[in-house]
């Protein structure tokens, strides 16, 4: 690309200057007005290389390259999590993963909030995601919030270069916005990625992820291996730090605004399932728990 810009503008130097100057005695001849064009093609020159610099933030060359793993790949399982903040539970949610007929990867969940805080504000949720096997990229996903007063449906179509997002509110128009930027990940993918990965200690991932109406570039650090209980069980687990910040407009980094960074265990074993993720937000430290597990039995 670089180079394309150079014989660009060099054809441009060689016609502006052919038709002003034709040799050094020439130079010397005319009036100081005909070096304004040698300013022109430098500021032109300056600009485009700005442009140039501008054009590839210096975080994307932190993202990881690297392909999907060799880790085994996760069994048809379903979970139950509970959701709460300060040992409160407050919601509920059930998660399938599994194959589908035509061997994508496929993760559907629901979600709901309960008791007291259902009374104070009532959420459903619903998400579908597919992803590809050999890749674990995302092809699309559909995610569903039903509130009090509104309803609200996000689908997300992804290729190679982004992902096209549909939003719908109640029963008005759908809106449709593209971000374009090359191998993205949503959240059902990137977790499926992630744990594909050796999470040797202290290694460090950094990939970007677009969940629902924005991109984040995720960077997830694994601290170290510790012994957890949750309501399922005992497990020896991988303790992972994960942060996030929003990609803006222009590609620039912004700090999230209601998330402030989170910690996630995941056991560490031919599973890899998500324990237990504590997650600090503008209101406080909120939890996820696995209560259950249960896998499918394997179509032979």
């Amino acid at each position: 690309m670089f180079f394309a810009y150079r014989l660009k503008i060099r054809d441009y130097v060689s016609v502006g200057f052919g038709a002003k100057v034709s040799s050094n005695q020439d130079q010397q001849t005319r009036s100081p007005k005909c070096g304004l064009p040698a300013l022109w093609w430098i500021v032109f020159v300056s600009l485009t290389l700005v442009r140039l610099g501008q054009a590839a933030p210096s975080w994307e060359s932190t993202l990881t390259k690297d392909p999907p793993g060799s880790f085994p790949e996760l069994r048809p399982v379903r979970t139950t999590y509970h959701f709460g903040w300060s040992g409160f539970t407050a919601g509920t949610g059930d998660i399938h993963f599994a194959k589908t007929a035509d061997k994508r990867f496929q993760l559907e969940a629901t979600g709901r909030t309960i008791g007291l805080v259902r009374a104070l504000w009532r959420l459903d949720a619903s998400y579908r995601g597919l992803a590809n096997p050999e890749t674990l990229r995302p092809i699309e996903s559909k995610q569903t919030e039903i509130y009090r007063k509104k309803k609200l449906v996000t689908d997300l179509s992804f290729t190679d270069s982004g992902v096209m997002r549909a939003r719908t509110e109640g029963t008005g128009a759908k809106a449709t916005k593209p971000f374009n930027f090359p191998n993205l990940f949503d959240l059902h993918s990137a977790l499926l990625y992630l744990r594909s990965q050796p999470l040797s200690d202290h290694g460090v991932y950094r990939v970007v992820v677009y969940p629902a109406t924005s991109a984040y570039l995720t960077t997830v650090t694994v601290l170290g291996r510790e012994h957890v209980a949750v309501r399922a069980g005992a497990y020896n687990a991988i303790k992972i730090d994960l942060q996030l910040q929003r990609l803006g407009k222009k590609l620039e980094l912004e700090p999230h605004r209601k998330f402030r960074r989170a910690t996630i265990w995941i056991s560490d074993d031919a599973n890899r399932i998500p324990l237990r993720i504590e997650a600090q937000i503008f209101v406080g430290t909120v939890f996820a728990e696995l209560q259950a597990v249960h896998f499918d039995q394997e179509k032979s």
